[in-house]
């Protein structure tokens, strides 16, 4: 079973969660790749990840942040992503640190719930044909105006129908996953993940005429930008992206491969929130 390994080196207790990993793959049947940023915490041993579309599965320590940098590794393969929570919230990973341990055989030999969550795709193209790399969001895609004190005005169409012109700061366009991230705090609903669909949420809307709203996940999400600064910037998952020049436009569309993560639990969408987020009034995070 080959392993690619990712993590946050920044965070405390990495290195002896690597070293355990390290001393137990032998016996486990793993064989372990790790990312480049991994290498000096892993031993002089260890390999770099090469291929990460041909991992059998991934294992990301850290935060959110780490596992979706993991997602964006395999790109378009199924592998299942095992998180490990190093940092506070943790909201998508499998468990915390000193779980870890215990469920590593578990893992091992596949005693485990891959829940599949929905990705996004998203891509410029220009008026001709034109096009730039496509860019793969377990979260969302967010289009800003950067550093520029003025707002955006975005002409927004989906599956080819018009809806309306937004006067905002930006828009994000998340999956049912990224619901509960920066769409939310934008104001977005929260949506279950088994639930498949796409939430554009506006960012600081300037009108009442255009508020949030969720489309099925065959929908096909444009995003122009009118009389807009001379870039505008588009982020992936918060981590990566690129600027959208003059006449270009960006397409949002559901990405065909889904992302795996692992569950070794009976936890559910509403019970992690419930712990890991207060909602509901019940605040449990810190219990």
């Amino acid at each position: 079973m080959r392993i690619g390994v990712v993590g946050h080196i920044e965070y405390g207790g990495l290195d002896e969660l690597v070293r355990h990993l390290v001393s137990q793959a032998p016996a486990l049947g793993l064989e372990l790749e790790f990312e480049r940023e991994m290498l000096a915490v892993a031993g002089s041993d260890a390999a770099p990840i090469g291929d990460a579309t041909t991992l059998d599965a991934m294992l990301a320590f850290g935060g959110d942040g780490t596992l979706l940098r993991a997602a964006r590794l395999l790109g378009a393969s199924s592998a299942p992503i095992f998180g490990v929570n190093l940092g506070k919230l943790g909201f998508l990973t499998t468990c915390r640190a000193e779980e870890f341990a215990a469920l590593l055989p578990r893992f091992a030999r596949g005693d485990f719930t891959a829940e599949q969550r929905m990705a996004l795709e998203a891509q410029w193209r220009t008026s001709g044909a034109t096009a730039g790399a496509r860019m793969r969001a377990l979260n969302d895609v967010v289009l800003h105006k950067g550093g520029f004190a003025r707002v955006l005005h975005l002409a927004i169409t989906v599956s080819g129908e018009r809806i309306g012109s937004l006067a905002a700061d930006g828009i994000v366009i998340s999956t049912p996953t990224g619901s509960t991230a920066y769409s939310l705090s934008a104001g977005g609903p929260i949506v279950d993940p088994a639930l498949e669909s796409i939430v554009v949420t506006p960012v600081a809307a300037h009108t009442l005429a255009m508020r949030p709203f969720v489309v099925p996940s065959h929908a096909v999400i444009e995003v122009q930008p009118d009389d807009a600064p001379a870039e505008v910037l588009v982020t992936v998952d918060g981590q990566v992206g690129t600027k959208l020049g003059p006449n270009q436009r960006l397409l949002v569309r559901r990405s065909p491969q889904p992302v795996r993560i692992v569950r070794m639990d009976d936890s559910t969408f509403f019970g992690r929130l419930r712990a890991k987020m207060g909602w509901g009034g019940i605040a449990e995070r810190d219990r």
